[in-house]
């Protein structure tokens, strides 16, 4: 009995290593497969979509910095995803501090028209966006995308925040009370700092999505002063020739930051994700 106990314990568990390591195959081999292209020319790329260089072709990317003005539209997506991520945090750190802290009627309908803003998809308010854009004329400028960016995130925002400061202990906000502190100095000096964690789960979303958005930036944009990043990869492709090398090593480029970003910050994530679901 025991023996078959064993061996049924040793086959679940390869079974189980076995999905797993599928899914993780399945989520690193086409980043993998991106790299290794990124290194290849059109000829290797079109004979053989799935083999290894003959050379490292390190000029792709040398090409892919010059053909796509890649420096400039790094700076761009930079600017425009750091005001977005400031902009949408001081929006919803008070917006969140007066949901989850204060008391007043009709506070649960506020709550849930923001957060309704997570179910409605993001291309609906594409001719909305354009419309008022235009009409504030803002089109083809960084402050459009930076406004439309942190608007966007603000529901799932106040949806992790909301949730991350309800956790907070009240005794903390009432001894606060006790030694004076009035409503302001309760979120400046306890509220904010103790809600770091979930505000920065807020903030790296919306960094993730602004570095890596595209319709929007395509629609809201029309030079290379204002466009972001993720619209360099668009150079590569003309009528007649793709230069699908110098594109995959432009795609490397614009997916390094988001990457390194969740890499030093995923303990943080993590941890604003899953604090408001128990109560301390």
């Amino acid at each position: 009995m025991k023996q078959e106990h064993t061996a049924k314990w040793i086959l679940l568990n390869t079974v189980k290593w076995i999905f797993l390591v599928s899914l993780l195959a399945v989520a690193l081999l086409p980043i993998v497969w991106l790299v290794v292209s990124s290194f290849r020319t059109n000829l290797e790329l079109q004979v053989s979509p799935f083999g290894w260089p003959s050379s490292w072709q390190w000029t792709n990317y040398a090409k892919a910095f010059s053909m796509a003005s890649l420096p400039r539209l790094f700076l761009n997506s930079v600017i425009v995803s750091v005001l977005s991520v400031c902009i949408n945090i001081a929006v919803t750190a008070m917006a969140s501090f007066v949901l989850a802290r204060e008391s007043f009627r009709g506070k649960g309908i506020i709550y849930t028209v923001l957060t309704t803003g997570i179910l409605i998809p993001v291309i609906s308010f594409m001719v909305p966006y354009f419309t008022l854009i235009t009409k504030t004329h803002l089109y083809n400028k960084l402050i459009a995308l930076v406004l439309v960016y942190s608007s966007v995130n603000i529901p799932v925002s106040i949806f992790l925040v909301t949730a991350f400061m309800k956790s907070i202990p009240k005794e903390l906000e009432e001894a606060a009370i006790i030694d004076g502190c009035g409503f302001l100095q309760r979120f400046v000096t306890i509220i904010f700092p103790l809600s770091r964690s979930g505000l920065v789960t807020a903030g790296t979303f919306c960094f993730i999505y602004a570095w890596n958005e595209f319709v929007m930036a395509m629609l809201l944009t029309s030079s290379i002063e204002s466009r972001t990043i993720q619209l360099g990869i668009k150079f590569f492709t003309s009528q007649f020739i793709t230069d699908y090398g110098s594109m995959y090593a432009a795609i490397v480029v614009t997916i390094i930051p988001s990457v390194v970003a969740y890499v030093f910050l995923h303990d943080k994530i993590i941890g604003g994700l899953t604090s408001g679901a128990v109560k301390g």
